[in-house]
Parts: C-alpha cells; sequence; structure tokens
C-alpha cells in the first residue's frame, strides 16, 4: 500500500485501503468491549459474579488496561517505529484473549480483560500517531472523522456478531473473534502497511528524553486543557458503554433485540463522523466543537427533566430515549475526534507521546468518574443524563480554558 501524497496530505485525503486499515486497528478496541455485550450475564452467571453491576467490570477493565498502555506504546513508538510497537501490543492483545477464552473465574476473565486492553493500546496509539505523521491541523481532523466513520461500523454490528457467536457455540466463541481480528491486523500491517516514522525522528528509549517529552507534552497548556475536555465526554461515554446491557436489554426488556438498539445508536455516532468530516474543512474544530458541546448539554438536560417527571420508574418511553441518546451521540462523535486533534495539533514533533499522553489522561481520567455514575444505575436513566449534562458542563469549562492560550485553529 502507497502513502498518500503531499497534495492528498494537505487536501485530507487518503486511500480507501488506508483508511480501512486504520479503521481497523482503532476498532479492536471497540470490538473487544462492544462484542461481548451481549454475553454479560451469561458470563457473570456461569463464573459466578457476585452482584448484578458487577458485570461493568469486564467492560471497565479493557479500559483501564487501554488507559496504562499508553504510557508504554507512545514512548516506543517514538523510539523503536509505529509497526514493532504496534506488533508488540497485538502480542499482549493475544495472551489476554487466550486468558479469557479460558477462564474459570471472575479473576481470569478480569486479567485477561485488563489484558486485551492493555495490548489494544498498541494499535490503537499507532494509528493516532500514524495519522499525525501523515497529516495536521484540519487535513488531520478529517482524517481521523473519516476513520471514525468506518469505525463506528464495529459497534453498529459488533454485539451481533457476539450475540450470533454466543447462540452457535457459547460466549467463549466471542474471544475465537478476536483472535482471528488480531492474526488479520497483525499480518496486514507486517506485510501491507509502510513504516512511516522517519528513522531521523526517532528519538532515544531511555528514561531521560522520554521523561522530557512527557514534561513538555504536560506543560502543553492547550494540549492538556482540550484533554480534559475529551476526559469529561469521555467519561459519560464510559456510563452508557457499562451499564448498555442492563438498560436496554433488561430495563427496557429488549432481550434479543439488544444488539440491534445498541447498533442503531451506533449509527448516529457514525453519521455524525462523515458529517464532522466534511463541516470541519469549513467551519473548523473548534466551532463545531462548541456547537456540539452546546446541544450534548441541553438534550442532557432535558433528558433529565423528563425522565424525572415521567414516572415509569426512571425510564421515559423507549422511542423517545433513543431518539436523546442519537442526538446525543451525534454530538460525541464529533467531539472525539475534534478535541483529539486540537490535543495533538502543537505537538507534531512528539506525535507518539503527545498522543499517548492525551489518550493516558484522557482515559484514566474519565474511568473513575464514568464507574462512579455507573455504579448508581437502579433501573432509572436519570444518572445516565446527568452525567451527559454535568460532564459535558465541565468540558466546556476547560474548553474555554484552552481557548485563551492557543492560537487560530
Amino acid at each position: 500500500m502507497t502513502l498518500p501524497t503531499p497534495t492528498e496530505r494537505a487536501e485530507g485525503r487518503a486511500s480507501p485501503a488506508l483508511l480501512v486499515f486504520l479503521a481497523l486497528m482503532t476498532a479492536v478496541a471497540a470490538m473487544t468491549i462492544d462484542a461481548v455485550l451481549p454475553a454479560l450475564d451469561a458470563i457473570s452467571g456461569e463464573l459466578g459474579f457476585a452482584g448484578a453491576n458487577d458485570r461493568q467490570l469486564i467492560v471497565m477493565l479493557v479500559f483501564l488496561g487501554l488507559g496504562l498502555s499508553q504510557v508504554v506504546y507512545g514512548p516506543l513508538s517514538d523510539s523503536i517505529g509505529r509497526k514493532r510497537t504496534a506488533l508488540l501490543g497485538w502480542g499482549v492483545y493475544t495472551v489476554g484473549t487466550l486468558l479469557g477464552m479460558f477462564a474459570a473465574t471472575p479473576s481470569m476473565m478480569f486479567a485477561g480483560r485488563f489484558l486485551q486492553g492493555f495490548g489494544a493500546g498498541g494499535p490503537r496509539i499507532v494509528a493516532m500517531a500514524v495519522v499525525r505523521d501523515l497529516y495536521e491541523g484540519r487535513p488531520m481532523a478529517r482524517i481521523l472523522s473519516l476513520v471514525m466513520t468506518i469505525f463506528m461500523l464495529v459497534p453498529m454490528l459488533a454485539p451481533i456478531v457476539g450475540q450470533v457467536a454466543e447462540l452457535v457455540a457459547g460466549w467463549r466463541a466471542i474471544f475465537g473473534i478476536y483472535l482471528a481480528l488480531a492474526l488479520v491486523s497483525g499480518g496486514w500491517y507486517l506485510i501491507g502497511i509502510p513504516e512511516t516514522l522517519d528513522p531521523a525522528q526517532r528519538r532515544a528509549l531511555s528514561p531521560r528524553p522520554i521523561i522530557a517529552a512527557f514534561a513538555e507534552v504536560l506543560a502543553t497548556r492547550s494540549t492538556m486543557f482540550y484533554t480534559f475536555s475529551a476526559a469529561l465526554v469521555f467519561g459519560a461515554f464510559v456510563v452508557y458503554l457499562a451499564t448498555a446491557q442492563q438498560v436496554l436489554e433488561e430495563g427496557y426488556a429488549l432481550g434479543p433485540l439488544f444488539p440491534w438498539a445498541f447498533g442503531a445508536l451506533a449509527f448516529a455516532f457514525a453519521c455524525a463522523s462523515l458529517a464532522n468530516s466534511r463541516l470541519v474543512m469549513r467551519l473548523g474544530m473548534r466551532r463545531l466543537s462548541l456547537m456540539a458541546l452546546a446541544q450534548m448539554i441541553a438534550v442532557g438536560a432535558v433528558a433529565i427533566l423528563i425522565t424525572r417527571l415521567g414516572g415509569n420508574g426512571g425510564l421515559p418511553p423507549f422511542w423517545l430515549f433513543m431518539g436523546f441518546m442519537a442526538l446525543i451521540f451525534f454530538s460525541v462523535a464529533i467531539l472525539f475526534a475534534n478535541f483529539n486533534a486540537l490535543a495533538l495539533a502543537p505537538l507534531d514533533h512528539l506525535a507518539g507521546t503527545a498522543a499517548s499522553v492525551v489518550n493516558t489522561v484522557a482515559m484514566l481520567g474519565a474511568l473513575p468518574l464514568g464507574y462512579a455514575i455507573a455504579q448508581s444505575y437502579n433501573d432509572s436513566v436519570a444518572p445516565l443524563f446527568a452525567g451527559f449534562a454535568g460532564l459535558g458542563l465541565g468540558a466546556l469549562v476547560f474548553m474555554a480554558l484552552a481557548e485563551r492560550v492557543r492560537g487560530p485553529a
């Protein structure tokens, strides 16, 4: 596969093969989380989980592994190259997948899920670094949006794939699909994709330059303020992922239709990513982000009010819930792409390390917020909507702070 020309980079264009490859590299995390969602009750029942909300740890531990892995893979990708780093991540992911596949206790499952997350961080961080190697500014935001559009096919289809696999061969077959994903993606990178990091730009893998690089990223105030904004938005999204099976499959009694409802909301996410890829070149990242935040906060606030006043045990009518969530997801998709691009923009010379710090801070900041809100789930969706509205307000504050210390975007 050939890489984009300078003209294509300036115009924010990429070949379909490159876009699919980047989406596949980032989609491993989403596939790892979403495909297993229909089987959470079966896993918790067979392995003997103590409480109903303990199943949320099957989701949360993947995020924890992802968050912690970034500080390892970022410097590695700047030192040994993008390709070797991604392949190392796939190796760790494979070990975690095998642990989950043969888990006999909750502890084995939790360890496997953590290692899956830690391993998936390699391909994920490398994909972001590759985009940063090739693009900058608005073209980078456009490519990230196009990748996200393809990427969102995974959440749309993953629960359906997981449900079919469980019905045919039991929940352990889902981990067989994860293993196949690792082999296909790793093989494609090994054989078909060139290294994008110029050898002259590689950084020595020693404590002093790594600490210096991390310090530079952390000292770049606009990067960190946008990272905090991304963390708050992601925290609200984590609440949804952790409780989706309980809300949709059990709360709304969708049963086997749960994956289809989950996929419908993922479709709204994909539509927003595609729209962002076109609008960002005309309107800019900041204006779109501001509009998306305003919508997320407003919809969340209205949804809380209707949920509180509407009775029905904290569950608004299903069609209304889906409408609210579709509007919120439209906003979240725009924010994910643009906040990451804005955070990385000032640090083109530290693409891998910058991406690792941004992702680590965002994910580890989001997890305790998302976990605390998700644990308050008690058959009412009010905490879910409160998370989007309240954390969205916090993200707006950090965005305002970022705008005070950075130039035009």
